[in-house]
């Protein structure tokens, strides 16, 4: 770092330097958003290489369900989030149990256009039920500090903290425990599982509720910053999915860097780009990453022999 003379440090490169940690921060709690939400892709296209664009929405009734809890029904802010998270998990493993499931094998535009339409059927859901206004989510993380003049927010603190978290009981969960265990070996070959006595159509409604659930807890880790409406999953979906793609579609650690890596990206785009960059700069990488390296960070390449 550059000093002036007496051992000063210079403004204008202080200054500089104060905002560049500020923007990595913050870029570190939206592109942990971005990797939770993907995650929840990679995790169930691993297992039933089924795509599924109603993840966003799925983060919108999680906020939505603990705003309820907090809000309409006065309980603690924990307590509600565990009852969102467990209500949205449940949720997603009916969807598979009744719907989602009868569509694995089928064309993939087909399952594409269902959990579109299950997305804007969720929205519409969330419309009548709570309204189009945009509420705000109590919490406990509400206030900030000052260190070397970089401005941390709690409620951005809060959000890498939980997620390093989640993906510390996910990892847990997917390496010391039997069903985490079955779970992976369900995603690397179904019918070798199957032989092996693993039931695979509950583990598959399992890996749902997971998803659904992580997707709650991203949901509601965001909502204090973004508030929350009937849309706040549509954007965040978006740039999930180009980090899940970024990282490696099927990779779970690809999910996670790919969603920093956007997350970075979109906030030092929006300060050093013109107006209009921060929201194509995500995709414009994603697109040089799709040309120089397809397979993404993580990825493995994949040929087809025909």
């Amino acid at each position: 770092m550059a000093t002036a003379r007496g051992g000063a440090r210079l403004p204008g490169r202080g200054r500089k330097l104060d905002i560049f940690l500020q923007l990595t921060l913050n870029g570190l709690a939206v592109g942990c958003i971005y990797g939770l939400v993907a995650l929840g892709f990679v995790l169930i296209y691993k297992a039933t290489e089924l795509v599924n664009f109603a993840q966003g929405d799925l983060l919108m009734l999680g906020a939505f369900v603990c705003y309820m809890a907090v809000v309409w029904w006065g309980l603690d802010y924990w307590l509600a989030f565990l009852i969102a998270v467990l209500a949205i998990a449940a949720f997603g493993a009916l969807l598979d149990r009744f719907l989602l499931r009868r569509v694995i094998g089928q064309p993939q535009f087909a399952v594409v256009m269902l959990t579109i339409g299950l997305g804007a059927i969720f929205r519409t859901f969330a419309s009548v039920t709570w309204g189009s206004e945009i509420y705000t989510l109590p919490t406990p993380f509400g206030g900030v500090s000052q260190i070397a003049g970089v401005t941390l927010s709690h409620q951005y603190i809060s959000i890498i903290v939980g997620t390093l978290i989640l993906c510390a009981v996910l990892y847990g969960f997917f390496n010391h425990t039997r069903v985490g265990v079955a779970m992976q070996a369900t995603s690397q070959n179904q019918l070798a599982a199957y032989y092996m006595g693993i039931p695979v159509k509950a583990i598959f409604s399992m890996i749902w509720a997971i998803s659904a659930g992580v997707a709650t807890a991203a949901g509601v880790l965001l909502a204090p910053v973004t508030l929350i409406d009937i849309n706040m999953g549509l954007a965040v979906a978006l740039k999930a999915f180009a980090a899940a793609v970024l990282g490696g579609f099927g990779s779970i650690p690809g999910a996670l860097v790919g969603g920093i890596v956007i997350g970075l990206i979109e906030l030092y785009a929006g300060r050093t780009l013109p107006d209009g960059f921060k929201d194509t700069a995500p995709y414009i990488v994603l697109l040089i990453m799709l040309v120089v390296r397809p397979q993404g960070l993580f990825g493995t390449p994949g040929r087809k022999k025909v």
